[in-house]
């Protein structure tokens, strides 16, 4: 019996890509990226692609929300806020207004269009940065909007496996399917050598620490 096809949003960072890894096993593969004016945004197309190359997805969508940059509010698409090294009390200035929820939106229609029955992300509510459309009760009202919005027979659901694990589990994870972290890319900052100092960097870098790996990216030096 053919497996039933899931669209996977992939940033390119190491939460998505074990995403990735997760929705292989079960499904059919329709990859999803998109650019949206962030500051890294052409390093993660450039893994993006790598990921494909190593996934090999039946189907691959890359969508343009440049509005999100014209919107801003954010220090990932700022020009004129910069990219913080502190961690910041509350709502941290690099969450994107509702970004969740139109890659969500962007990911129920390409979804429908190609009869898909899932879609992964991987977001997380443990080790993250407080950003509100990461949490588990966004999505179970996402999945409401999905399942009212679409026609009555599209079965489309909304999975996002790395939910409640930490972030050295989800490495531990990656590393038990064989994710490739060396064509992962997490700085919020730099296209050639992560900066080690943003909050995705440090999030990222504990977690090898923790694990006892080293990182396969390259990392500025001191």
């Amino acid at each position: 019996m053919e497996k039933d096809l899931a669209v996977v949003l992939l940033s390119s960072g190491m939460d998505s890509a074990v995403c990735a890894s997760v929705a292989s096993l079960n499904y059919r593969l329709a990859f999803l990226h998109v650019q949206y004016g962030q500051k890294s945004a052409a390093k993660e197309l450039e893994c993006f692609l790598k990921l494909c190359d190593f996934f090999k997805p039946e189907k691959v969508l890359i969508a343009e929300a440049p509005f999100l940059k014209k919107i801003g509010g954010s220090s990932l698409v700022s020009e004129d806020l910069p990219i913080p090294e502190e961690e910041e009390e509350g709502i941290p200035s690099t969450y994107v207004p509702f970004r969740n929820g139109v890659f969500l939106s962007i990911a129920a229609s390409w979804g429908e269009a190609i009869g898909a029955k899932k879609i992964f992300i991987g977001v997380n509510q443990i080790d993250f940065s407080g950003y509100p459309d990461c949490r588990d009760s966004f999505i179970r009202a996402f999945n409401l909007a999905i399942k009212e919005g679409t026609k009555p027979e599209t079965q489309l659901e909304i999975e996002a496996p790395l939910l409640n694990l930490s972030k050295i589990e989800i490495l531990k994870l990656g590393l038990k399917l064989g994710t490739p972290f060396e064509l992962t890319w997490s700085c919020y900052k730099n296209t050639e050598l992560a900066c080690g100092k943003c909050a995705s960097c440090r999030l990222r870098l504990k977690a090898f620490k923790e694990a006892g790996i080293k990182d396969p990216i390259p990392y500025q030096e001191e």
